[in-house]
Parts: structure tokens; C-alpha cells; sequence
């Protein structure tokens, strides 16, 4: 048994300061200082009000879906896209040395400077399309459920662990 040493995956940002206790007070603390919810425990969230669409009933073959190229993009900057209401403009590094342009309606979810330095997930070969004058080169990825007994939505952009680089390809 000498020296070894088992190791067990976290939550725990490895950010965090290393001498902080795992008690509930650190982890209200990282939840508070965290606005994505990622270290808010599942059950101090209420998911009671919330309306799931039914699933898709036509299935999806595995090479279809294998087209689609999903990465990792670290928002370099966000910005309102003027004379819109709804569209923020991204700036995105998404691995290649080349920034990317993915504008999305989420305007009315989020402020954007709230996004800048995230991770998130994108589908980066989309034909591009123009918007309000501008290309968009992909879509970002969201989470959207209606409340119950509302048409209320409710959106959450897909954020993932920012020590995930750029450009890594999900599979």
C-alpha cells in the first residue's frame, strides 16, 4: 500500500484556492460568484414550473449526425448588434488563428458582457448566412424549455469547463 495514491474526479473549478474546505459555504460561494449555474447543485434548483418539448419521433442515422462539427469557442468579445432587438454579435476563438462571427438571438437572456471569456459549444460548419448585414459563420448551442401553463421561455446557452481549449472537437 506504501505510496500509492487514488485520485477522484470533482466539480471543484481548478481555479478554486486549494485550501478551501468542500463545505456547503465554499460551494455557495462558488455559486455565487458563478451566474451559469454550473456548481449550483441540482437540488437547490426548482425545475418544478419547467415544460419539456417531447422528444423528435424521426430518428437521426449516425452518419448525418457525425456531419455536424461541434467545438469548443472562447468568446473573445459580444456586443448588441445595433437596430436589433434580439442579436448578439460574437467574436469567437475557435482554434484556428482566425476568429469566427456567430451572431444569435439570446439578446433578451443574456447582456453581453456576461459572455466574454466563457466556453462554449458551437457548430462551426454551417453554411454561412447573413443577418442584419452581417455573416454569421455557425450557431451556438442552447438549452430552451417553456414554463408550465405559460408560453414564457426560458434559454440557457450551453457553457462548459473554461479549461476546455479552443477548438477541441466534441464527439
Amino acid at each position: 500500500m506504501g505510496g500509492d495514491v487514488l485520485l477522484f474526479p470533482t466539480m471543484k473549478s481548478l481555479d478554486t484556492d486549494k485550501t478551501e474546505s468542500n463545505s456547503s459555504a465554499s460551494a455557495s460561494t462558488a455559486s455565487a460568484n458563478d451566474n451559469n449555474g454550473f456548481f449550483t447543485p441540482n437540488s437547490k434548483i426548482d425545475f418544478s414550473n419547467v415544460k419539456v418539448e417531447p422528444l423528435f419521433e424521426e430518428a437521426v442515422d449516425f452518419d448525418t449526425f457525425c456531419k455536424s462539427d461541434f467545438r469548443a469557442v472562447k468568446v473573445k468579445a459580444c456586443e448588441a448588434v445595433p437596430k436589433s432587438k434580439k442579436l448578439l454579435q460574437f467574436t469567437l476563438d475557435d482554434g484556428t488563428g482566425t476568429d469566427r462571427t456567430i451572431l444569435s438571438g439570446i439578446h433578451a437572456f443574456y447582456e453581453p458582457e456576461e459572455l466574454v471569456g466563457k466556453t462554449l459549444i458551437a457548430i462551426t460548419n454551417l453554411p454561412p448566412r447573413k443577418m442584419m448585414g452581417i455573416e454569421s459563420c455557425g450557431m451556438l448551442l442552447s438549452a430552451v424549455n417553456n414554463l408550465k401553463d405559460s408560453e414564457d421561455e426560458e434559454l440557457h446557452l450551453l457553457m462548459v469547463d473554461n479549461h476546455i481549449p479552443a477548438g477541441a472537437k466534441l464527439c
